[in-house]
Order: C-alpha cells, then structure tokens, then sequence
C-alpha cells in the first residue's frame, strides 16, 4: 500500500496467447490511459453522472467503512464524493495506467490544505498502480470496494471480483457500475451501415464489445459474493457533432483498444458514409449517445466452502435450560 500523495507501480500479467480479436490490447489501453491522465475531465460527464448516482445509492446502505477502496481509479474523481460519504476512511484508489494513478495520488498544494478548500484531496487519500486482478492489498482489509465504469476494461472481471472478494472484510460492500451491450449503439450501427458493401460484416471492431448484466450477476454468485442485486438504465448524452463525441471518448482514454480493431477511419468516403448514417439519427438538432449503464452491489458473507472445496457446516449450542 502506498503512502499518501505517492503511486506504486507492479507487474502486469501478459495478454493470454491466441486472444480473441474482440479482446483488449492491454498495451494500447494502457498507452490511451496514461495519455488521457490530464484530458479526463474534459469528457467525463457520464463518469460524473453516474458517480452521482452509486453516491446516492449508498447514502440509504448503512456502512461505516475504516478503509475505502476505489478499484479503477482514474484520475481519482470519485474521492470527493466518497470523502463526503465517509469522512473518516482511508480511501485508497488502484488504476492500472500509471499517469492515472499518479494524478489520483497527487496531493493538494500546500495553500489548498491551508483554505481546506473541498474536494482536494488529503492525508486520508492514496493511490496505487497496480492490476485490478493483483491487488497488493492484506484479506479482509476493506470495508467497501467501489468502482465506477473500470470492470467493462477487462476482458473477464471474474478474476478482478475474486480479488475485490478476498480484500473485503465480512459484511463489507462492493458497489461497482459498468457498461453493458446497447452502449454506444447508434455508433456501432453507423458504422455497419457506412461498410456495407466493403467489407463482410463482422471483420472489424470500431466500437468495443461490452458484458451482459445477467453474466455479471453469475459472475458475483461464482466469486462468492451474496445476496448480489443488479439493475440497468440507459442514459443519453446528446452532441452537436461525431467529432465531439469521439473527442469525449479520446479525452477520457475510452476508444476502442480491441485487438481486433480498425486501425484507422478507412478514408475519407468511409469517414464521411458513418458521418451521414450518424446525422440521419439526429433528434431535435442533436447526436444521441446511448450509454447502457449496469449498477450492481454485493456483500461478502462468511463463506459456506474452505478453500479446499469442502462444504463448511455450522453448529450453534443451544442455551442450557436454567432450571437443570
């Protein structure tokens, strides 16, 4: 664990052999994070929407955590809202783009700690840069794991739920939000309609393939977490233009990393065949952006198997009758 203002840099483990075309180049997500580190707030208005709302789900959950984790940090914009949660935690942020982690660790300046001016951050704030499948974190050591919109990144959360299972102490809470299918649908679908007729539909990925809610909820039941609840909700955001919008995506370091990615607009045609199927979806003289926005929470209970796989089987005393 870091201390306070500083960033930690660990190995990452290595892309799997043979990955799927659809899976993520970790090396060009990385690079685009680490680039995006000082343009994330110039496009974040989805990330500060939904934060807004994981707060407010939270202000009706009763939790006093000692330590706050926020797995998939970013910059570190979520630390106001948690600080005005939870005032006396620990709050600790994990990104695995290092320019990330930095910024989200980087203290207030000493004329900001003098005026106590809100939203800065302070001694109770670290960060770390670690894998969100690694983390250099004790068992049992958090109260909460949050993370909003980070576990889409990963080509299987499974291993990042494991971990975000092991460091939560029993009772404590993981509220995480994440992007399903239908996001950026109007994008993905003009770019199927500029490529008909040049190329067979399914050789390239312009939009990145997102998890369905129903696996992720399996995938929680798997981990070991209880009593998971999920739901879903489609926010808009409107642009003026498809250049603005992936202007919004580059500034946040959100464009599409699979491997199986186009590796440029494919020409000026091609660029401007997907600017017209966009504009013919134009509502009241602006773009549609759909953003299929899960939101999921779960507790980690005591555990009903060891580690070995052996079913744990516990036997209560019954209080003795006084009369004997």
């Amino acid at each position: 664990m870091s201390e306070a203002g500083t960033s930690l840099t660990l190995p990452v483990p290595p892309a799997p052999a043979g990955a799927e075309p659809f899976f993520i180049e970790r090396r060009a997500l990385k690079r685009q994070f680490n680039r995006a580190a000082g343009t994330f707030s110039n496009g974040d208005a989805l990330h500060r929407e939904v934060a807004a709302r994981m707060q407010e789900r939270l202000g009706y959950v009763k939790l006093q955590p000692a330590r706050v984790l926020d797995l998939g940090c970013a910059t570190g914009s979520a630390a106001p809202a948690l600080r005005a949660l939870y005032p006396k935690a620990h709050r600790i942020g994990i990104d695995f783009a290092f320019e990330m982690a930095r910024h989200a660790a980087r203290p207030a300046s000493w004329l900001a700690r003098l005026r106590g001016l809100p939203g800065m951050r302070r001694a109770r704030d670290s960060a770390v840069c670690a894998d969100l499948a690694a983390l250099p974190l004790a068992h049992s050591s958090m109260g909460l794991v949050w993370s909003n919109l980070a576990l889409h990144w990963l080509d299987d959360p499974e291993p990042a739920l494991r971990e975000a299972h092991r460091v939560l102490e029993l009772g404590g809470l993981l509220m995480f939000s994440t992007l399903g299918p239908d996001t950026l649908l109007e994008l993905r679908e003009s770019w199927h309609e500029a490529e008909i007729g040049i190329r067979p539909a399914g050789t390239a990925w312009h939009v990145k393939r997102f998890i369905d809610l129903h696996d992720i909820g399996d995938l929680l039941v798997k981990t070991g977490f209880a009593t998971p609840v999920m739901d879903m909700e489609k926010i808009v955001l409107t642009y003026d233009s498809v250049a603005r919008l992936v202007a919004d995506l580059r500034a946040t370091g959100s464009l599409n990393a699979m491997q199986g990615r186009s590796r440029g607009l494919g020409g000026k045609h091609t660029k401007q065949r997907l600017q017209d199927a966009y504009e013919a979806r134009r509502v009241d003289g602006r773009l549609p952006a759909t953003f299929e926005v899960v939101y999921g929470h779960a507790w980690k209970a005591p555990s009903r198997k060891t580690a070995g796989g052996d079913s744990v089987v516990r036997f209560v005393e019954r209080a003795r009758n006084a009369a004997r």
